[in-house]
């Protein structure tokens, strides 16, 4: 349903790594599981996320089936 693939070549845009993200906004390790495995997260680590990135929500998630 959540497909998290633009955070991940965002991520590497800017040439960071999972572990990076994780450390730099204080997600869980659970979270970043999640994310891993497209499984949806609360909105605040989507905020959390765009914040560091200086990005806006559309440009880490996409929502599948949502054309």
């Amino acid at each position: 349903m959540v497909n998290y693939n633009r955070l991940w070549k965002l991520l590497i845009d800017k040439g960071m790594n999972k572990s990076e993200l994780k450390n730099a906004t204080g997600i869980g390790s659970t979270t970043l599981n999640k994310l891993t495995h497209n499984e949806p997260v609360s909105m605040d680590v989507i905020i959390k996320i765009c914040k560091l990135l200086k990005c806006n929500v559309g440009d880490v998630l996409d929502i599948e089936g949502v054309e």
